[in-house]
């Protein structure tokens, strides 16, 4: 019996989904319908979360290691926040399971550093405040969660109506341990891919909205600077969870790029809804 809960759906191509910290793969089942359309879709919990059980996957290599054996080869991967990361992890370690990346409000980094570090990097959030979420997840899982689903939102144009798809979604699926949420938060925590994008060779979609106060979209564009085949598609009134509240641009966004066979025609496209 597998480890991990994946759910399979649709016909086409394979597509798999993977979430962020604190959610499962039910986050993504508003766009359930109309992705299985287009696409075979492999919808991830990953470890400790939803349905999967609670394995101590420690590290982001770990995650990847555990994923493994549940994904098709050549597979387009599609990952959200935490997810995004996990999907790089993938394409750097294992390319032959990827053929194209899209990375929905991720980062290579989301911890900023001091200004004056010998590599500074300002286009995250301040470790105190993930350092918070972690001496507060244990204590009351709804609570601190609920704080997290705000930060997501905040400053989007739509918060009230994401956080309410967000809630909605959590609920639908076992609480998990306070163990695999703190092991999950020390992986935004403790990783740094920014010298690893340039070897990322799979074309690669970023989507992200431009009031994403968790991951800020300056991330994003620094990420299309540095990956040899990335564009960018930024959605006006996003925030981190552009997928809920703007489903109609992301699908199309999503289905455009992930269906055409040609190669991107500039380097470093950036597109803004």
């Amino acid at each position: 019996m597998s480890q991990l809960h994946v759910q399979i759906t649709g016909s086409g191509r394979p597509l798999v989904l993977i979430h962020g910290w604190g959610m499962h793969g039910g986050v993504w089942q508003p766009l359930v319908k109309k992705l299985a359309k287009q696409f075979e879709l492999y919808v991830v919990d990953l470890p400790g979360m939803g349905f999967s059980q609670d394995i101590s996957a420690e590290s982001l290599q770990e995650i990847v290691k555990a994923l493994l054996p549940q994904l098709p080869v050549n597979a387009d991967i599609c990952g959200w926040s935490l997810g995004g990361l996990v999907a790089m992890s993938l394409a750097l370690s294992h390319p032959q399971y990827v053929r194209r990346l899209v990375l929905v409000g991720s980062t290579p980094r989301f911890i900023n550093t001091d200004a004056d570090a010998p590599q500074p990097w300002l286009n995250g959030m301040a470790a105190a405040v993930f350092e918070k979420f972690a001496r507060q997840v244990g204590e009351d899982y709804h609570a601190t969660l609920l704080k997290f689903l705000t930060l997501q939102c905040m400053g989007a144009s739509d918060a009230r109506a994401t956080i309410k798809q967000l809630r909605h979604a959590i609920a639908e699926r076992p609480v998990p341990s306070a163990a695999s949420l703190q092991r999950a938060l020390n992986v935004l925590l403790e990783n740094d891919l920014r010298e690893q994008v340039a070897s990322l060779r799979q074309e690669t979609l970023l989507i992200h909205g431009d009031r994403d106060t968790l991951a800020p979209v300056q991330a994003a564009h620094w990420l299309a600077q540095h990956l040899s085949a990335g564009q960018l598609r930024v959605i006006a009134g996003a925030g981190h969870a552009p997928f809920l509240s703007h489903p109609q641009q992301f699908i199309e966004s999503i289905i455009a790029f992930l269906q055409t066979e040609q190669s991107l025609q500039s380097p470093n496209p950036e597109l803004t809804a």
